[in-house]
């Protein structure tokens, strides 16, 4: 049987060689047919600590390497654009002094 290959985002990067990745998706409500937000959470192994949170990353099933972990990193697909925007000010106050 192949393994599952899936593309999601991580949401948590605090422990070492760990990643909290969501998987998300849209299902149609049965009755109203409303569609509908749903998200997968899966543990992901991260060898090298390569991905950050906001990382959009290709994740790939493996037999179980710790009590929640199933699955393990592939790639990092597009990094992140997120700015920390406490050290933008420490920067530009850095430079007007």
């Amino acid at each position: 049987m192949p393994k599952r290959v899936v593309v999601g985002v991580v949401t948590s990067d605090k422990q070492d060689k760990t990643r909290r990745v969501e998987i998300s998706r849209l299902e149609k409500h049965p009755k109203y047919g409303k569609f509908i937000r749903k998200k997968t959470v899966c543990t992901t192994h991260d060898e090298n600590n390569e991905s950050h949170v906001g990382d959009t990353v290709k994740i790939e099933e493996c037999p179980p390497k710790s009590k929640m972990k199933r699955w393990t990193l592939v790639s990092v697909e597009q990094k992140s654009r997120l700015v920390d925007v406490n050290a933008l000010k420490a920067e530009s106050e850095a430079a007007n002094k």
